[in-house]
């Protein structure tokens, strides 16, 4: 883990929205409203970022709340929430050590921001903690994502430098690219990143920063993630497909998973 202690930092964090460009016809912003409409409100967005979907959600007047670790994300959301007239509840908390003033009917981990936990008892108490955040009946739903091998790659355990993100930075017109290299510990299912940001002006670079994060990601199949979610404690444990109400299939490289806690367990935050 960097020394930091979160990921998004620096020009990470600073070229974040840039380079993702338009998010608003992304499928997962009805699939996690209509979640959030079936099972119903208070909501928490953990890993809320720089707020894409927190203040969209909470601009149609959804109560919803957000949580990050990255102090950097946050200050982002706060600004862009200036801009719209929004007055957001954000909390700086890693999930495995979430302990909120609240529970919530829902809890949506979008981005597949669960993966960042890598460490198997963290994320087995960032489970919990879920859990014990949710009021009886309230339900849970996260994607995952198959990474390089297991999504059907070569199984070669280093992917080689490549672009993965391009934009022009609208005040000056510089460019900004994000260049990534991925190694696969497959049997661990684990991977591990590096990055390079370049801010270009005409020929010549006039910014750049280096990142690696090792651990980074941890993937799971369908059946572990769904196993995680049954050990916890949550019941009607099902798999979509993507971002659908469509069962998953084997073929599905995104996947989304759905636990409802059950009714008569007293699990109010101040127990953890």
């Amino acid at each position: 883990m960097d020394a930091s202690g979160y990921e998004y930092r620096g020009m990470k964090a600073a070229y974040w929205d840039l380079l993702r460009g338009d998010t608003s016809t992304w499928a997962d912003r009805s699939f996690y409203h209509a979640a959030i409409l079936r099972s119903g409100t208070p909501a928490l967005d953990v890993g809320c970022g720089t707020g894409r979907l927190l203040l969209d959600f909470l601009a149609a007047g959804i109560d919803i709340h957000g949580v990050d670790n990255s102090p950097e994300m946050l200050d982002l959301c706060r600004q862009k929430a200036l801009q719209t007239g929004l007055r957001p509840v954000l909390y700086q908390q890693q999930m495995e050590e979430l302990d909120l003033p609240h529970r919530y009917r829902t809890i949506i981990v979008p981005s597949s921001s669960f993966q960042l936990v890598t460490d198997p008892d963290a994320a087995a108490e960032a489970m919990r903690r879920f859990f014990h955040h949710l009021e009886p009946g309230g339900i849970l739903v996260m994607p995952f994502m198959l990474l390089g091998p297991a999504r059907g790659d070569a199984p070669n355990a280093t992917n080689d430098w490549r672009l993965a993100q391009e934009a022009v930075r609208p005040d000056d017109g510089a460019t900004v690219r994000r260049w990534m290299k991925a190694t696969y510990d497959i049997p661990n299912q684990v991977e591990h990143t590096q990055d390079r940001y370049e801010v270009i002006r005409g020929d010549e670079v006039v910014d750049a920063e280096y990142q690696t994060r090792s651990d980074a990601t941890r993937w799971y199949t369908q059946q572990q993630a769904a196993a995680l979610f049954s050990a916890t404690g949550f019941i009607e444990v099902h798999v979509v497909s993507a971002f659908t109400e469509e069962p998953a299939t084997a073929a599905d490289t995104i996947f989304s998973v759905f636990g409802t806690r059950p009714a008569g367990v007293d699990a109010h935050p101040t127990n953890l």
